[in-house]
Protein backbone atom coordinates (compact mmCIF):
# COMPACT_ATOMS: atom_id res chain seq x y z
CA UNK A 1 0.00 0.00 0.00
CA UNK A 2 2.66 2.29 1.06
CA UNK A 3 4.65 1.29 -2.32
CA UNK A 4 1.77 2.41 -4.37
CA UNK A 5 0.97 6.01 -2.68
CA UNK A 6 4.83 6.47 -3.22
CA UNK A 7 4.39 5.51 -6.97
CA UNK A 8 1.23 7.77 -7.33
CA UNK A 9 3.03 10.65 -5.88
CA UNK A 10 5.91 10.48 -7.95
CA UNK A 11 4.00 9.81 -11.04
CA UNK A 12 1.68 13.02 -10.31
CA UNK A 13 2.75 15.91 -11.90
CA UNK A 14 3.72 19.30 -9.48
CA UNK A 15 1.37 21.33 -11.40
CA UNK A 16 -1.72 19.05 -10.54
CA UNK A 17 -1.21 19.54 -6.70
CA UNK A 18 -0.35 23.36 -7.21
CA UNK A 19 -3.91 24.27 -9.15
CA UNK A 20 -5.61 22.66 -5.93
CA UNK A 21 -4.10 25.81 -3.89
CA UNK A 22 -6.47 28.43 -3.75
CA UNK A 23 -3.70 30.98 -3.84
CA UNK A 24 -3.95 34.10 -5.44
CA UNK A 25 -1.27 35.61 -8.20
CA UNK A 26 -1.10 38.62 -10.63
CA UNK A 27 -3.61 38.40 -13.78
CA UNK A 28 -2.17 37.73 -17.00
CA UNK A 29 -2.62 40.20 -19.56
CA UNK A 30 -5.15 38.06 -21.77
CA UNK A 31 -6.57 36.80 -18.39
CA UNK A 32 -7.81 40.44 -17.71
CA UNK A 33 -8.80 40.82 -21.11
CA UNK A 34 -11.51 38.20 -20.75
CA UNK A 35 -12.87 40.00 -16.88
CA UNK A 36 -12.96 43.39 -18.40
CA UNK A 37 -15.06 45.11 -20.93
CA UNK A 38 -13.56 47.45 -23.43
CA UNK A 39 -16.69 49.62 -22.53
CA UNK A 40 -17.68 49.05 -18.91
CA UNK A 41 -21.59 49.65 -18.13
CA UNK A 42 -21.65 52.20 -16.14
CA UNK A 43 -24.90 53.53 -14.72
CA UNK A 44 -26.55 54.92 -17.96
CA UNK A 45 -23.55 55.13 -20.06
CA UNK A 46 -20.80 52.64 -21.57
CA UNK A 47 -17.70 54.09 -20.96
CA UNK A 48 -14.26 53.20 -22.68
CA UNK A 49 -12.00 51.89 -20.09
CA UNK A 50 -7.97 52.22 -20.71
CA UNK A 51 -6.80 48.88 -20.66
CA UNK A 52 -2.93 49.44 -20.73
CA UNK A 53 -3.51 50.39 -16.59
CA UNK A 54 -5.43 47.26 -15.88
CA UNK A 55 -4.49 45.03 -13.49
CA UNK A 56 -5.75 42.30 -11.16
CA UNK A 57 -5.63 39.25 -9.31
CA UNK A 58 -6.61 35.57 -10.13
CA UNK A 59 -6.54 32.44 -8.19
CA UNK A 60 -6.24 29.06 -9.37
CA UNK A 61 -10.02 28.26 -9.66
CA UNK A 62 -10.14 31.07 -12.14
CA UNK A 63 -11.82 34.19 -9.97
CA UNK A 64 -10.60 37.04 -10.34
CA UNK A 65 -10.81 40.87 -8.77
CA UNK A 66 -9.38 42.96 -11.96
CA UNK A 67 -9.64 47.44 -12.20
CA UNK A 68 -8.88 49.28 -14.84
CA UNK A 69 -9.00 53.34 -15.43
CA UNK A 70 -12.27 54.50 -17.33
CA UNK A 71 -11.76 57.38 -19.75
CA UNK A 72 -14.58 59.86 -18.27
CA UNK A 73 -14.46 62.95 -20.35
CA UNK A 74 -17.24 63.97 -21.82
CA UNK A 75 -19.50 61.49 -19.96
CA UNK A 76 -21.31 62.60 -16.46
CA UNK A 77 -19.05 61.17 -14.18
CA UNK A 78 -17.85 64.65 -12.69
CA UNK A 79 -15.55 63.17 -10.57
CA UNK A 80 -17.79 60.59 -9.01
CA UNK A 81 -16.08 57.65 -10.41
CA UNK A 82 -12.18 57.47 -12.65
CA UNK A 83 -11.66 53.67 -12.40
CA UNK A 84 -13.73 50.34 -13.20
CA UNK A 85 -13.54 46.98 -10.87
CA UNK A 86 -15.04 43.83 -11.80
CA UNK A 87 -15.10 41.54 -8.46
CA UNK A 88 -15.62 37.58 -8.72
CA UNK A 89 -14.67 36.52 -5.00
CA UNK A 90 -15.31 38.65 -1.76
CA UNK A 91 -12.80 41.57 -1.09
CA UNK A 92 -13.01 44.01 2.05
CA UNK A 93 -11.08 47.39 0.67
CA UNK A 94 -10.51 49.30 3.55
CA UNK A 95 -13.65 48.29 5.33
CA UNK A 96 -15.90 48.06 2.38
CA UNK A 97 -17.09 44.68 1.96
CA UNK A 98 -17.85 43.82 -2.18
CA UNK A 99 -19.90 40.87 -2.84
CA UNK A 100 -19.55 39.56 -6.52
CA UNK A 101 -20.14 42.02 -9.39
CA UNK A 102 -18.68 45.11 -11.19
CA UNK A 103 -18.19 48.38 -9.18
CA UNK A 104 -16.51 52.14 -10.22
CA UNK A 105 -14.58 54.55 -7.73
CA UNK A 106 -13.80 58.03 -7.55
CA UNK A 107 -11.51 60.03 -5.45
CA UNK A 108 -10.62 63.56 -4.35
CA UNK A 109 -7.72 64.79 -2.60
CA UNK A 110 -7.62 65.60 1.41
CA UNK A 111 -5.25 66.49 3.37
CA UNK A 112 -5.30 62.91 5.00
CA UNK A 113 -4.52 61.37 1.33
CA UNK A 114 -7.56 60.48 -1.05
CA UNK A 115 -10.99 60.51 -0.14
CA UNK A 116 -11.74 56.93 -2.38
CA UNK A 117 -15.51 55.88 -2.32
CA UNK A 118 -17.13 53.38 -3.95
CA UNK A 119 -19.93 52.70 -5.89
CA UNK A 120 -22.10 49.66 -7.88
CA UNK A 121 -21.29 50.25 -11.13
CA UNK A 122 -24.76 49.44 -12.67
CA UNK A 123 -27.04 51.53 -10.25
CA UNK A 124 -24.68 54.46 -9.23
CA UNK A 125 -25.53 53.21 -5.43
CA UNK A 126 -22.62 54.41 -2.95
CA UNK A 127 -20.69 51.65 -1.31
CA UNK A 128 -18.45 52.76 1.18
CA UNK A 129 -16.22 55.86 1.18
CA UNK A 130 -11.89 55.23 2.41
CA UNK A 131 -8.80 56.90 2.89
CA UNK A 132 -6.04 56.04 0.79
CA UNK A 133 -2.70 56.84 2.44
CA UNK A 134 0.15 58.00 0.65
CA UNK A 135 2.57 54.96 0.01
CA UNK A 136 6.30 54.92 1.17
CA UNK A 137 9.07 57.17 -1.35
CA UNK A 138 10.77 54.70 -3.83
CA UNK A 139 7.15 53.00 -4.46
CA UNK A 140 6.64 52.99 -8.72
CA UNK A 141 3.65 55.14 -9.49
CA UNK A 142 0.48 53.42 -11.01
CA UNK A 143 -2.91 54.42 -12.58
CA UNK A 144 -4.30 51.51 -10.88
CA UNK A 145 -2.49 48.06 -9.83
CA UNK A 146 -4.15 45.27 -7.30
CA UNK A 147 -1.20 43.63 -5.62
CA UNK A 148 -1.62 40.17 -4.89
CA UNK A 149 -1.64 39.25 -1.36
CA UNK A 150 1.72 37.49 -1.11
CA UNK A 151 3.49 40.40 -1.97
CA UNK A 152 1.43 43.50 -0.46
CA UNK A 153 -2.15 43.20 0.28
CA UNK A 154 -3.52 46.66 -1.45
CA UNK A 155 -4.91 48.26 -4.44
CA UNK A 156 -2.63 51.29 -5.38
CA UNK A 157 -3.87 54.14 -6.44
CA UNK A 158 -1.13 56.37 -8.28
CA UNK A 159 1.18 57.28 -4.81
CA UNK A 160 -1.41 56.03 -3.10
CA UNK A 161 -2.99 52.80 -1.28
CA UNK A 162 -5.61 51.11 0.48
CA UNK A 163 -5.51 47.70 1.98
CA UNK A 164 -7.62 44.75 0.91
CA UNK A 165 -8.59 41.50 2.39
CA UNK A 166 -9.80 38.66 0.89
CA UNK A 167 -13.15 37.37 2.37
CA UNK A 168 -13.64 34.12 0.39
Amino acid sequence: MKLSLVLLLLLVPPSVGAQAKPGWRSATTEELKAVLPLRAPVEKERIETEMRTASGIVNSRGKAIAGVVLITAGYSADGKYSHYVVVQAPITIADIALTPGSYVFGWQRTEEGLLVKFYEATSGVERGTAVAHRMPQGNRVESFRLWPPGDQSILQIGRFSLPYRLTE
